[in-house]
């Protein structure tokens, strides 16, 4: 669903419990954006999901390249 709502992410998802999720997401759609945007960005893709079936989820959000993103000092 997020790739869905913010084409070009990479995004990767661990759930212990399909409850509880954990996200690491790097997409261009947030270059320039603080982090509250960029979470409100993801809780749009996500929809009526969040807050129901997904209960909790913990985000790391990056622009590509920036740094602590997955990837930027390869």
């Amino acid at each position: 669903m997020i790739e869905a709502g913010l084409p070009g992410a990479q995004v990767r998802v661990a759930s212990p419990d399909n409850t509880h999720y954990e996200a690491v997401i790097v997409a261009p759609q947030f270059a320039g954006k603080r982090t509250i945007a960029r979470h409100q960005m993801v809780y749009a893709a996500l929809g009526s999901k969040m807050g129901n079936e997904i209960h909790a989820l913990s985000m790391r959000v990056y622009a590509p390249g920036e740094e602590g993103a997955p990837g930027a000092d390869e």
